[in-house]
């Protein structure tokens, strides 16, 4: 039986407690940074190649260094190898594979070999924090959290939060925001990464997540869940826009989040160097929802487009400027709060769109129709839009027009019928002047007028086609002019795929003929 050599140090047992608890990490992390530093001294001291480790007793702070030498049958390095013969002498139940160690005398730490350990258990410390760090903060994504300025680098202020640093870009602060060494600061975390350098802690004053976190610790119904927020919007330092809702219909969730004489929301506001926050009442119809979003002005009127998450508003003359706001800030604002793209109009611009449009359509009528302007704006104001329209609609939606009758609607859907065809066959002559390819008629959802303007587009095989996306191919279809009926985006993708299938088809035939031969 070999001894072992081992001598205690009941000091290490006391450093790394005290270590452990200063840095806030694992005892044991720091008493295994130490052994790796007795191992890097012992290999300078005895030679790098061998695989020389150490061991601290847990309880005596005993510590034992031994050499490991593995049992091979074929010895490629002494250093660290050693023939199962030898070892059988050593040890007689060894067998391959199995480790033999030797003790090795104490170190006698020289200042060379106490500096290498010191730089050893410092870097394994620092790395046992840092990951503690990351540990602790990961999970404090999206808190509020208070620290002091430790120092400003080229605007950017790093944050000491007490048991970590953090960083505040320039970017992040509020505009004309600037702080000193020493000022506490409140902040939202809105990233911690894993970095080379260690845990990076991102803070920011700008992310719309702080108002809504600030009027959470301000709020006393939002911290408890009785008034929810919706949504947030904000133009940092100068104005931002707040959706809340409550869960109790006897609790106004925009009286809560004022507070009394606008004390809670003046907190925030201070917080926020002034910024001018409006709170309105979130609703589930969005229409209603972009109303209340684009308050203090008032609506005359909102027009939706459901497909493209579009919004026409109408206000009154006198409340243009205040809609869209200074330099687009209001109608801005409430674009993002409400995820709608928001166009503003006013009444009189509204009136002369309509006006325009409804001189368009009646003469559209009368020059395909032959009819005079009195028939072409019933048409109109009834609602009908384009021929197909006209063409289709069960005949007696037509004869019941003031002013119609049977014969008188048999005639218009006949002259309407007879107008298509006629601009049909001169689209299929359009579509073959350009060269656009019979396979792209096979498609029946599309009409010869969406085939000519693919033509016009330069979409003239099917190959072109495939490479169209289906919101590119719907945009193309809706700038065009041509008649006939829009694709909607489903059509348009299950078109494109169709398209594509022969690509398919043409990469399984070599292979198809392979296992046919």
């Amino acid at each position: 039986m070999e001894s072992t050599v081992t001598y205690a140090r009941p000091e290490l047992l006391q450093v790394a407690d005290t270590v452990a608890r200063d840095k806030g990490i694992d005892r044991d992390e720091v008493l295994e940074a130490m052994e790796q530093a007795i191992q890097k001294a012992g290999r300078s001291k005895y030679g790098q190649d061998y695989d020389i480790r150490a061991e601290i007793d847990r309880n005596s702070g005993e510590i034992r260094l031994l050499r490991f030498r593995e049992v091979a049958d074929v010895v490629e390095n002494e250093a660290t190898q050693i023939p199962l013969a030898d070892a059988q002498r050593l040890n007689p139940e060894a067998e391959i594979g199995d480790f033999i160690t030797d003790p090795l005398p104490p170190i006698d730490f020289g200042r060379i070999a106490a500096q290498t350990a010191k730089q050893v258990i410092v870097q394994k410390v620092r790395d046992a924090e840092r990951q503690r760090q990351f540990l602790e903060f990961k999970d404090r994504v999206g808190e509020i959290v208070n620290g002091l300025v430790k120092r400003v680098e080229f605007g950017n202020v790093v944050v000491d939060l007490g048991r970590a640093e953090a960083m505040l870009r320039r970017d992040e602060l509020l505009p004309r925001e600037s702080f000193r060494q020493g000022e506490r600061v409140r902040s939202f975390v809105y990233d911690v990464r894993q970095e080379p350098r260690g845990p990076q802690i991102f803070l920011s004053r700008t992310h719309p997540q702080f108002m809504a976190k600030l009027f959470a610790q301000e709020v006393p119904e939002i911290y408890d869940g009785i008034i929810e927020i919706k949504a947030v919007a904000r133009d940092p330092g100068s104005r931002a826009k707040i959706a809340v809702i409550s869960r109790d219909s006897g609790i106004d969730p925009v009286g809560a989040c004022v507070g009394m004489r606008g004390s809670r929301v003046q907190a925030v506001v201070g917080e926020l160097q002034g910024e001018k926050i409006d709170i309105i009442p979130w609703s589930s119809d969005p229409a209603t929802f972009v109303v209340n979003a684009l308050a203090p002005a008032e609506v005359a009127k909102v027009v939706m487009d459901e497909e493209q998450r579009r919004v026409e508003v109408v206000v009154p003359d006198d409340q243009l400027s205040l809609a869209i706001g200074r330099r687009g800030q209001n109608v801005r604002l409430g674009s993002q709060l409400t995820g709608w793209d928001i166009d503003i109009l006013t009444e009189a611009e509204e009136s002369e769109r309509r006006t325009e449009e409804f001189r368009s359509r009646s003469q559209m009528f009368i020059d395909a129709l032959d009819i005079d302007d009195v028939i072409a704006h019933l048409l109109v104001t009834e609602g009908f839009t384009s021929l197909e329209e006209v063409a289709y609609v069960a005949l007696e939606d037509l004869a019941d027009i003031e002013g119609f009758d049977a014969d008188v609607a048999a005639e218009l859907q006949e002259r309407a019928r007879i107008s298509l065809e006629r601009r049909d066959r001169e689209y299929e002559e359009r579509r073959r002047e350009l060269g656009v390819s019979d396979e792209l008629v096979e498609f029946e959802q599309l009409t010869p007028g969406m085939l000519v303007a693919l033509g016009e587009s330069g979409i003239k095989t099917l190959d072109d086609f495939a490479d169209l996306a289906g919101d590119e191919l719907v945009e193309l279809l809706d700038k065009s002019d041509k008649g006939g009926a829009k694709l909607d985006l489903d059509v348009a993708n299950e078109l494109i795929m169709r398209a594509r299938a022969h690509w398919f088809a043409d990469e399984a035939t070599p292979a198809n003929a392979g296992a046919q031969e």
